[in-house]
């Protein structure tokens, strides 16, 4: 509390006096016992300050958080308000904060003779400055419904083209599920920071796996995206903006574009969500191509997801399991990164499992990538890793050395792990680790705190986002509210509205058009693509169909 060593001293003495008594101590130990009174006093003087001081800034924080904060020109007055030393000094809003940083920003650029960086207009009509922590409602319970009575006309058929009752759903369109690639931004920005390419490796092939994460007892389906609806997002914190478009209707094919505020990223790609049911399971293989482009490294990565299979579908606990092979792919390096996700095996010793390896345009190992994609991921050096894995093989040998089983036959139950978490090796480093989820994660879908805040609509937001966004949509909004029986009547109306306009099309010359992406060749592995048309952020949306 005292600051310094001196204080300190004072403050010693202070207790001596009062534990030796008055006789044992000299005249000196008076004086410093009463000078370090003093010091005390003065301190807490200045701590009941700071106490007021602190909740007086948390008061007016609260009455801030609540206002709109679209910037706009300062007028002399307020510029008054927020540099003098009146009685009103404490008035300055966030509006007026935020113009007077970036303005301050860009006059120490100017006078350094630098460009100033990127900063984007805060339009908080569309990105909201406190984010929710749950839903307007909790989740229904399924344990009526009889998915058997459903699914049991549906063996081998691709569930795209199946109605589904509402009640199977999560309260977020595919086009939202999506966006939960961005979760863990960090990672790209990360990438950005260093000047080693395989360290840019570690962290991409982290965020592809990471990609896949929040999928993790995500047992509910997403609802199916109506021909042309979009979704947008703008996350100043996380320094991103992402915008999708479903494309295609039959095969449902969704495509999104987001960049980096600063313009240091582009994360673009098209999805074919392929889903078939196979009696105790559902498969679902996203077909399309991934891509993640570093400006400042003239670098450009491909990948392809996972394929994702959720078990149990008809009786028994639902679990979910993500197997095959990822590669990562630097167009201008060679390297790449292949991954295995593990299928969990009979026992479940393989649950979750990641694992592989970086390697150079040679195809050397570099290094090792291993964990488990819903809690973490480790690198080490390719040969530790080796030299572990046929340690580790060769006592799992002899643990089921009298034990005969088929690789092909499925769990019944959901296999536990083989541990709690990731047995990690000496000399590993820890790249990548799940956000947590919230306490009230199972009242709401298993859904993130990421995945809470997708569907968020603030009353300023209608009229900026366009008619086609996800937020509009009934059907969505009616389940995230609780009304299921609205929610399932809307679900009917919008999927009739959209059967009727394909077949009034049909009857016509008329083409259905994208709006904001066209087909294309991918520009770094050459294959079919759906690329953005860079306009959507004009916010013109004149012309947009009616789909709700």
């Amino acid at each position: 509390l005292c600051g310094d060593l001196t204080h300190f001293v004072f403050v010693f003495s202070y207790c001596a006096f009062f534990t030796h008594g008055i006789q044992s101590t000299s005249p000196l130990m008076f004086v410093m016992a009463f000078y370090a009174m003093s010091c005390l006093k003065c301190v807490c003087v200045k701590l009941e300050q700071e106490v007021e001081k602190n909740k007086l800034l948390s008061e007016e924080v609260d009455q801030q958080s609540l206002c709109k904060a679209t910037l706009y020109t300062l007028t002399e007055d307020d510029c008054y308000d927020a540099l003098s030393d009146s009685e009103n000094k404490r008035s300055l809003s966030l509006n007026d904060f935020l113009f007077v940083v970036r303005h301050s920003i860009e006059e120490e650029e100017e006078e350094e003779g630098r460009e100033p960086p990127l900063v984007l207009h805060l339009d908080l009509t569309v990105s909201v400055l406190s984010h929710r922590t749950s839903l307007p409602a909790p989740m229904f319970s399924r344990n009526d419904v009889s998915i058997w009575s459903i699914l049991k006309k549906c063996i081998g058929m691709e569930l795209s083209k199946i109605a589904m009752p509402v009640i199977l759903n999560e309260p977020l369109s595919f086009l939202q599920r999506l966006t939960e690639y961005m979760e863990h931004t960090y990672l790209i920005h990360q990438a950005n920071t260093t000047t080693d390419s395989m360290e840019r490796m570690k962290c991409v092939a982290a965020f592809a796996v990471s990609a896949v994460a929040s999928q993790w007892e995500r047992t509910g389906k997403p609802f199916n995206p109506l021909l042309g609806e979009t979704y947008e997002l703008i996350r100043e914190d996380l320094g991103f903006r992402w915008m999708s478009e479903q494309v295609s209707h039959h095969p449902p094919v969704s495509a999104f574009h987001a960049e980096g505020l600063q313009e240091d990223f582009l994360f673009h790609g098209s999805i074919y969500p392929k889903l078939k049911f196979w009696g105790k399971s559902v498969e679902a293989e996203p077909k399309g191509i991934i891509s993640l482009e570093l400006p400042k490294y003239n670098e450009a990565y491909t990948w392809t997801n996972p394929t994702c299979c959720v078990h149990n579908i008809i009786v028994g606990q639902l679990w979910i399991e993500q197997y095959g092979n990822v590669e990562v792919i630097n167009h201008k390096t060679g390297e790449r990164c292949s991954l295995i996700f593990k299928p969990c095996g009979l026992f479940g010793k393989e649950l979750h499992k990641v694992e592989g390896y970086i390697l150079d345009k040679s195809k050397k190992k570099l290094c090792a990538i291993y964990g488990k994609w819903t809690e973490c991921l480790y690198t080490v050096d390719a040969d530790t890793f080796d030299a572990h894995k046929k340690s580790d093989k060769k006592n799992s040998e002899e643990k089921k050395s009298n034990m005969q089983t088929s690789v092909d036959e499925e769990p019944e139950e959901m296999p536990l792990p083989d541990g709690d978490t990731v047995q990690v090796i000496p000399g590993s480093e820890l790249i990548w680790r799940i956000a947590p989820r919230p306490d009230n994660s199972a009242e709401f879908y298993a859904f993130s705190t990421f995945a809470m805040q997708l569907n968020e609509l603030e009353e300023g937001m209608k009229g900026v986002l366009p008619p086609t966004d996800c937020r509009l949509r009934p059907d969505i909004r009616h389940m995230e509210k609780g009304d299921i029986d609205s929610a399932s009547a809307e679900k009917k109306r919008v999927e009739e509205k959209q059967r009727l306009s394909r077949k009034n099309r049909s009857k016509s010359t008329e083409e259905w058009k994208t709006r904001w992406f066209h087909q294309g060749t991918n520009p770094h592995n050459k294959a079919q693509d759906w690329l953005y048309s860079n306009s959507y952020w004009d916010r013109n949306y004149s012309l947009l169909p009616d789909i709700y």
